[in-house]
């Protein structure tokens, strides 16, 4: 190819990417940042749920449909065989609010505000924490005699925080899902013993807290590991007459409760619930009966 041949196809190549913008749908033209007051819009407030990023959808109602049911990034647009520009700052984004989740420390003003026992494993750490799980299932001397020391023996039912893979998961749920659980735990009249922040837990250590503290159903609230779409989720892990080394056949799940999940509120009324069944039918996990 000589140099007039090179000019040639820059031209046309230039000519085509003219003519493309030219023909493109008027939202998609306006779909660039809108700067108001100096000030360019956060990219994690766009819901990509909302709305169809690709020319000529086959079936576009359909399409929206689906999409609205899901956070997979689905029907995003493409410039070439990479993404748009605002995908692409949208996935940096989320990456970046997953990656915080994981390696941030949980607010301390929340475990004053709930009046939350606070407690801490044998990890040092967060680094030590991420490399070493088994440290998170186990507690100091120190540790065990001050739980037994300042927490209520006996009751029907201990609450357990931790921040666990997210702390972003437990400053944003925190406050709705412990009074939610709290009042429904009162109305299903389950006596509650002294409610324990665990600092760099992972969920077997909710054992050793009901060997401590003698609790017949032990309720862990605990963030979930982050995903690029959700990372502010809790779960809430339960058991009746939990043990150390208890099958995890034998632990019942709520997940996804966040936001744009299982509202935190809804949730915490669905755990009194379920551990009123546990109560009722003295099992948990495969044994227990829900519906």
């Amino acid at each position: 190819m000589n140099e007039e041949q090179i000019r040639q196809l820059v031209a046309e190549v230039i000519k085509s990417i003219h003519e493309q913008s030219e023909a493109a749908p008027e939202e998609m033209k306006k779909s660039g940042p809108v700067i108001d007051d100096g000030m360019i819009p956060d990219v994690r407030e766009d819901d990509y749920r909302s709305y169809i990023d690709i020319p000529d959808a086959a079936n576009p109602e359909e399409f929206l449909r689906i999409k609205k049911q899901t956070d997979a990034r689905i029907g995003l647009g493409r410039c070439g065989n990479r993404y748009t520009t605002k995908a692409y700052l949208r996935l940096l984004a989320d990456h970046a609010g997953a990656l915080d989740a994981v390696m941030s420390e949980a607010p301390e003003h929340l475990v004053e505000e709930n009046h939350l026992l606070p407690v801490q494993t044998l990890c040092r750490d967060k680094n030590e924490y991420m490399s070493r799980p088994d440290l998170g299932r186990q507690f100091s001397d120190e540790m065990k005699q001050k739980m037994k020391d300042a927490c209520i023996k006996d009751a029907d039912v201990q609450i357990i925080l931790s921040e666990g893979l997210s702390s972003t998961a437990m400053e944003r749920n925190t406050n709705d899902l412990l009074a939610s659980l709290q009042q429904g735990l009162k109305l299903e009249e389950l006596s509650v013993g002294t409610p324990i922040y665990v600092k760099y837990s992972r969920v077997p250590a909710m054992d050793v807290i009901t060997e401590i503290t003698h609790a017949k159903v032990t309720i862990m609230l605990i963030g979930e590991r982050p995903g690029m779409s959700t990372y502010a989720s809790l779960s809430a892990y339960m058991t009746y007459n939990g043990y150390v080394g208890i099958p995890e056949a034998a632990r019942n799940v709520v997940s996804n409760i966040h936001a744009g999940g299982i509202n935190p509120i809804e949730a915490g009324a669905h755990i009194a619930s379920v551990a009123r069944k546990m109560m009722e039918q003295k099992a948990s996990g495969t044994d227990l009966q829900l519906f």
